[in-house]
């Protein structure tokens, strides 16, 4: 486990031409659907993209993730506020979701980068509009996939400065 945490990276170039195949979705898929939440409430779903045009779309209205135009999939989380815990668990259950997919992907040798939809009202209404995405939920992500054209160099690493042991 580890080595695929170690591993993983924000892919932002894609080799185009390179599909990425509805059985890869639904494993991306599946991994992010065993992700803990709050109650095991699961406050998610999502929306898997292929379609060229879409991807450009979402180029277009979100500024930080201009890696769709190369990508060859994208996945849309959306987020279903709890009724039951009034100040919401939400974004921590769906961070879960979308680190499953990020290490997942490394696992099957893809690239992904996660760009952040929530809590920027302008792009939530942009992703609400395009993807046709109905209140309560709310639009929390979008994470490019794809084959990667690029190895960014390791960036994490152990700061002992940032931990406070209490033995």
């Amino acid at each position: 486990m580890n080595e695929l945490i170690e591993k993983r990276r924000s892919i932002r170039k894609y080799k185009t031409g390179i599909p990425v195949t509805r059985q890869q979705m639904d494993r991306l898929l599946g991994a992010a659907m065993m992700a803990p939440s709050a109650c095991n409430s699961r406050p998610w779903e999502f929306i898997a993209i292929t379609k060229r045009e879409t991807l450009d779309e979402i180029a277009k209205i979100h500024p930080y993730a201009q890696m769709c135009r190369t990508a060859a999939a994208a996945i849309v989380v959306a987020a279903i506020p709890q009724t039951d815990f009034p100040q919401g668990y939400f974004p921590q259950d769906c961070g879960a979701a979308v680190e499953n997919i990020l290490l997942e992907a490394v696992s099957m040798n893809l690239g992904a980068c996660w760009c952040g939809v929530y809590p920027r009202d302008n792009l939530i209404a942009s992703f609400r509009e395009l993807f046709g995405i109905k209140e309560p939920k709310i639009p929390f992500c979008v994470i490019a996939v794809g084959t990667p054209d690029e190895n960014p160099a390791p960036r994490g690493f152990f700061e002992e400065a940032k931990v406070t042991y209490i033995d």
